[in-house]
Order: C-alpha cells, then sequence, then structure tokens
C-alpha cells in the first residue's frame, strides 16, 4: 500500500507527520498553508497516485480545512481514479470549524472541533493500529498532550508552557528552506519535536528544552562539520544540500552555467560559499514567492548588467537585484525555472 499524507506547517500539522511516520516511514510527505500552495500540493498527490503501480492507496489529510470548491474537486477526483482500478481511502482529520460545510457532506472528512489536530491523528492511529503503542517512545502521549493544549490555546493544562516552547520551536525551524528542500525541512522539524521527548516530562521541560533549542539545531546541521556559527553551519549544509541538486537547478545565460533556486531569501552567504566551492558556475541566482530576485557573481559575470537587461534591476558586478514586473505566483520550482530561461533566451 502507498501513503501519502498532506498537513498544515505548523506545529499541529507536523505533529500529525511525527504520529503517522510511526506506521508510515516510507510515506510520502507533503506540507501546505492554504490557499495556492492546498491547490498545487492536492494536484501533485494525484499526479503521483495516477503514476503508482501500487492501487491501494491511503490518503490522509490532517490540520487543513478544504473549502467546498477543494473538497468537492478532490472528491470527484478520487472516484475518478478508484473507477478506474484504483483502492484509494481518503481521510481528512481536522478541527477547524469552517470546514463544516464540507465535513457535512462527505464521508472522508473527519471534524472535531474539541481537540487538535495531533490529537486527533494519535487516537486515529491507536484506534486503527495495534502495533502504534509499540512504536512510540516514551512521553510521546505527553508531548500530543502538549501540542494539544497549545494549538487550542488550553492555558490551564499542566502542558501548556511546554506546547508553547515547541509551537516557537517549529515555527522558527527555518534554517533548511522548505520549498527546495520540502522533504529535509520537514525531517528538521520532526527531528527537534522527537529531541523534545526528553524535556517534556522532566521538571521545568519547558525551561529546558528552550534553554537547549539552539543546540539542538546547531547539532543537527553540524552533522559532519566541525563546530560553528549558526550561520555558517546553515550555510555550509545549504551547499551541500546544493550540490546534491544542483543538476536540477543548473541554469544558462550564453556562456555563462548559473544556479536557480526559489525563496531562499537571504543569499549573500551561501550564494557566495556556494561560488567558492563551484569553480564551473559564474552566477546565482533566486528568485521570492512575488517575483523579486537577487543574483551573486564571483567576478566572471556582471550581474547588475544582467539584472537591469532582465527586468530594469541593477546593483554591483557581484550583487543585484531586480523584480519581474510580469511575475505569476506560484509554489512550483518547475515553473520558476521555466520564466528564468526563458527570461534568460531573451537577453
Amino acid at each position: 500500500m502507498q501513503f501519502f499524507h498532506l498537513s498544515h506547517t505548523d506545529l499541529d500539522g507536523y505533529g500529525c507527520q511525527l504520529i503517522s511516520q510511526k506506521i508510515f516511514p516510507n510515506g510520502q510527505f507533503f506540507n501546505a498553508n492554504y490557499g495556492l500552495e492546498v491547490k498545487s500540493n492536492l494536484e501533485i498527490i494525484i499526479e503521483l497516485i495516477e503514476k503508482s503501480e501500487d492501487k491501494e492507496i491511503l490518503f490522509i489529510i490532517t490540520d487543513l480545512n478544504l473549502n467546498s470548491d477543494e473538497a468537492k474537486n478532490l472528491n470527484r477526483q478520487i472516484n475518478r481514479l478508484n473507477d478506474n482500478g484504483f483502492d484509494i481511502k481518503l481521510q481528512l482529520l481536522d478541527h477547524h470549524g469552517t470546514g463544516a460545510k464540507s465535513a457535512n457532506k462527505y464521508d472522508w472528512y473527519y471534524l472535531d472541533t474539541t481537540r487538535s489536530a495531533t490529537k486527533i491523528t494519535y487516537e486515529y492511529f491507536k484506534e486503527n493500529y495495534e502495533q502504534f503503542d509499540g512504536l512510540c517512545e516514551a512521553d510521546f502521549d505527553i508531548l500530543i498532550e502538549s501540542i494539544n493544549a497549545v494549538d487550542i490555546w488550553l492555558e490551564d493544562s499542566q502542558y501548556f508552557e511546554f506546547g508553547k516552547v515547541c509551537m516557537t520551536m517549529i515555527a522558527r525551524a527555518q534554517e533548511i528552506n522548505n520549498t527546495l528542500f520540502a522533504d529535509q525541512n520537514r525531517d528538521y522539524r520532526l527531528a527537534l519535536l522527537t529531541k523534545s521527548l526528553n524535556y517534556v516530562n522532566s521538571e521545568n521541560g519547558n525551561i529546558k528544552l528552550d534553554e537547549q533549542i539552539y543546540h539542538l539545531k546547531k547539532d543537527y546541521l553540524k552533522q559532519e562539520f566541525s563546530d560553528d556559527t549558526m550561520d555558517n553551519l546553515s550555510s555550509r549544509y545549504l551547499v551541500k544540500m546544493l550540490d546534491d541538486k544542483k543538476d536540477e537547478l543548473t541554469i544558462y545565460y550564453k556562456e555563462y552555467k548559473g544556479l536557480l533556486t526559489f525563496t531562499l531569501g537571504g543569499i549573500s552567504i551561501p550564494a557566495n560559499t556556494f561560488l567558492n566551492a563551484n569553480d564551473d558556475y559564474d552566477f546565482f541566482m533566486d528568485v521570492s514567492r512575488r517575483g523579486k530576485a537577487s543574483m551573486r557573481a564571483n567576478g566572471k559575470l556582471d550581474v547588475a548588467q544582467l539584472a537591469g537587461k532582465l527586468a530594469n534591476g541593477g546593483g554591483h558586478p557581484n550583487a543585484s537585484g531586480m523584480a519581474f514586473d510580469d511575475w505569476k505566483e506560484t509554489i512550483k520550482y518547475s515553473d520558476v525555472k521555466q520564466y528564468v530561461e526563458n527570461k534568460l533566451e531573451t537577453v
């Protein structure tokens, strides 16, 4: 059986995936923050299901309420696939009251506004998989209660303060880009949540965890690197991931070879680190969700002139910026690459 799990991008959303990975460690996981992200991820998952050789599918959505159009379209797609030889079980587990209309219409849409999505998912897996309890670490249930307490804001709960620290920890775990490296970003956040289990049942555990978050992050990012500042460790980790993916990210402008990223932001350190480590690359470009772009170079290409040609931008020979005036918002890297390559061919 193939397993797909789409969830929200906050503590509650990742908490749901921490749970489902106990049973489906090799499943395919996705995260979305409403609107375009939900629509795009649903399209991607449906495409992957269509290509699956395994026709038995479990598709779970957690901590996301679908509006009427989204629910209607998803229901139609699942029915179409099931009519064509698939055996897909669709299950949505949510607690947002705004999903009531869809929940009342579809039997796969479970809604309970009294519990967080993490607690709903936890109890769903306990009920449906007898081996689940045996796969959970000590005090796992306390972590679930902590996430539940902060997500539905139970200030009187003894677990509320620990949940608050976890919420901040996950929200600020931005060292790994969640667009280009969605799987690595998710693994990072889930690893931090797992590490929090060491503190959840200790006296003043919320304070101890709060004091250790910086070190937990550094330990994760350090890997085989020697200790360094957080900025340098993050840049090295990022450059390693970019290096592993550079064939997919490579673009060309005339005889110049570049690397194109999407939504990295603050590229000065990683771009220069990458260019220094890859002599065959001449420039580095990063594009934001709103179509603003930054470029860095290593003396071989004047990126200020290139920015001027591309979008009336400018800057310095090795550092420039611009904004594309015909940009259309997307979350797909393939769309961004096609757009930039078309621009580079015309200048």
